[in-house]
């Protein structure tokens, strides 16, 4: 994480990142235990923290130099843990996980582009002079 709130998009951006691709590991555990008795999928949550953390008045540039990026932690958690979808108590459906690794892995690389174009802006200030 860079340290100064001119940064924060980066830092936002990266965050993200980190974020999806814990998703992602998640996603694949969820597959990779699809047969198991009583497996609960798991998933993660961290987009409702960034809009929360984006909201009220002001630019968007505003709310993102001034985001608390602490407030910015991803949280694991098992999703539907009383529920299952078949007898054997598991509800991975690995359709629907096979759908979220492919919406998953596009934001991914999504975050990665565009960390790379801010990058690519900064730089060319810097040697622009």
């Amino acid at each position: 994480m860079i340290g100064s709130n001119a940064f924060n998009y980066i830092n936002i951006l990266d965050k993200a990142a980190d974020a999806s691709w814990t998703r992602n590991e998640l996603i694949t555990n969820n597959i990779a235990n699809v047969s198991t008795p009583n497996y609960k999928r798991k998933d993660i949550e961290f987009q409702t923290y960034l809009a929360r953390e984006l909201q009220g008045k002001g630019t968007l540039n505003q709310k993102v130099a001034n985001a608390d990026l602490n407030s910015l932690e991803a949280s694991v958690y098992t999703d539907h843990s009383n529920l299952s979808y078949r007898l054997d108590g598991n509800n991975v459906d690995i359709d629907t996980e096979s759908a979220m690794e492919a919406e998953n892995q596009i934001r991914y690389y999504t975050l990665l582009d565009s960390m790379t174009q801010e990058f690519s802006r900064i730089k060319s200030v810097l040697t622009n002079n």
